[in-house]
């Protein structure tokens, strides 16, 4: 499950397992650049290559944008479902320094791999893309090395859930959420993922920054999962499941299964991405659950980021086309049909219409939760990282493995990939 960009909100994990290209294209055929090739003022027909799990929200937008520009059109490649094989193909032709995709959709963990291998061009000069108007953690997410190498399409962040029948006040923070498991009696509380995937990885990293800690600092390979902080938010989450506070099922569930399980009123709380809202509200819980940002040690908690960020590929002969064409996605109109789609947008102010917020009540609180985000460590080896944290992460949980060995040896096999 790709829970990193569907529009149900699910984000995924990286790897290179080799697959092939789907190819889909209402066009085909590019017209020769007006300019040089190298030059970002180049202009003429480009590609643009995302999931076919997702595409459905954006033909409408290249439909507009070939309707405006017949000289320029876009021609959509869909890549797989799965973001293993969609990783795959797109680095096996930029290896080969090919320019078959010109813009490619990126899941956010990949942006920094692929700006360190230099194969995105950077947004700079001639390409540079006013993002003031867009979130800001959205941003951060298609930053590397404090350059910009991609613009965010569309984003994602976790909510908690709250069933209001079985528990009737919103918590401020964690705490507050043990308070109220520890009233209720034969009953899972807090249902979240803790089967060792990159679930596992997502809410690991969610726990230790809601205390205050980090995986990685701002340089994406220095390892700071052993701070203190760090520490005290792998023992929360550690503490919660050995309590009961989380329930024991999480440790075999992903987003599906927490799905299931809240909307079939099985459990007080939930963390999950905002697609469960509709579910909610279209069965036996309409009415009668309430959703917020997610709650740390003390307060607002901190979500792992989702989302989409658009590169142009360094190799692309028609940059400038491309540019326009990755800003035409972040204009107000196209932002709001992804709201429409359940799709969360990363231009803030579509989370502030008022006719948007009557038709998805969750928009408030997600943008809480948006603001409050963070990027999953933005470093060329996050799969290293990510692998480090499951499994130091899932043995602490489920081995009876300390704490300090858990976030030690998560810091041993960082340093390694980083060498």
């Amino acid at each position: 499950m790709n829970f990193a960009r569907r529009s149900v909100g699910v984000l995924a994990a990286t790897g290179l397992i080799a697959a092939a290209l789907t190819g889909c294209s209402s066009d085909s055929g590019k017209s020769e650049s007006k300019t040089d090739s190298a030059s970002n003022s180049a202009r003429g027909n480009i590609t643009f290559a995302m999931g076919k799990n997702d595409t459905d929200k954006v033909k409408p937008i290249i439909e507009k944008w070939n309707a405006a520009h017949p000289n320029e059109k876009v021609e959509l490649k869909e890549l797989a479902g799965e973001a293993d094989a969609q990783r795959d193909t797109l680095v096996q032709s930029l290896q080969a320094k090919k320019s078959d995709y010109d813009v490619m959709a990126l899941d956010v963990i990949w942006t920094a791999d692929f700006a360190a291998h230099q194969w995105l061009a950077p947004l700079e000069g001639d390409l540079k893309v006013d993002t003031s108007k867009l979130l800001k953690s959205t941003v951060e997410s298609a930053t590397y090395n404090g350059k910009l190498y991609a613009v965010p399409q569309n984003t994602n962040g976790q909510l908690l859930y709250r069933n209001t029948e079985l528990a009737t006040q919103a918590p401020q923070k964690f705490d507050d959420i043990k308070a109220s498991c520890a009233q209720l009696s034969g009953q899972d509380c807090l249902t979240l993922q803790l089967k060792q995937y990159e679930g596992l990885t997502v809410n690991t990293v969610g726990f230790m920054e809601g205390w205050g800690g980090k995986v990685v600092d701002t340089d994406g390979k220095t390892p700071k999962v052993d701070s203190e902080q760090s520490k005290a938010g792998l023992q929360a989450l550690v503490d919660a499941y050995k309590d009961g506070t989380i329930a024991k099922s999480s440790i075999s569930a992903t987003e599906e299964e927490t799905n299931l399980a809240f909307t079939e009123g099985k459990t007080a709380y939930a963390i999950n991405w905002p697609y469960m809202y509709s579910n909610a509200e279209k069965g036996a819980l309409k009415g009668k659950f309430e959703v917020q940002p997610l709650v740390g040690k003390d307060g607002v908690g901190v979500s792992t980021l989702g989302g989409y960020n658009n590169g142009i590929n360094i190799n692309s002969k028609h940059k400038a086309t491309a540019r326009d064409f990755i800003e035409f996605i972040i204009s107000e109109e196209n932002q709001k049909s992804f709201a429409d789609n359940s799709f969360p947008p990363v231009l803030a102010s579509i989370y502030d219409d008022q006719q948007l917020v009557e038709k998805y009540p969750y928009l408030p609180a997600l943008k809480k939760s948006l603001e409050a985000a963070s990027p999953r460590p933005v470093s060329p080896f996050y799969p290293a990282i990510s692998k480090a944290v499951q499994d130091n992460s899932y043995a602490a949980l489920t081995a009876g493995k300390s704490v300090d060995d858990a976030t030690r040896d998560m810091k041993a096999a960082i340093q390694n990939a980083a060498k």
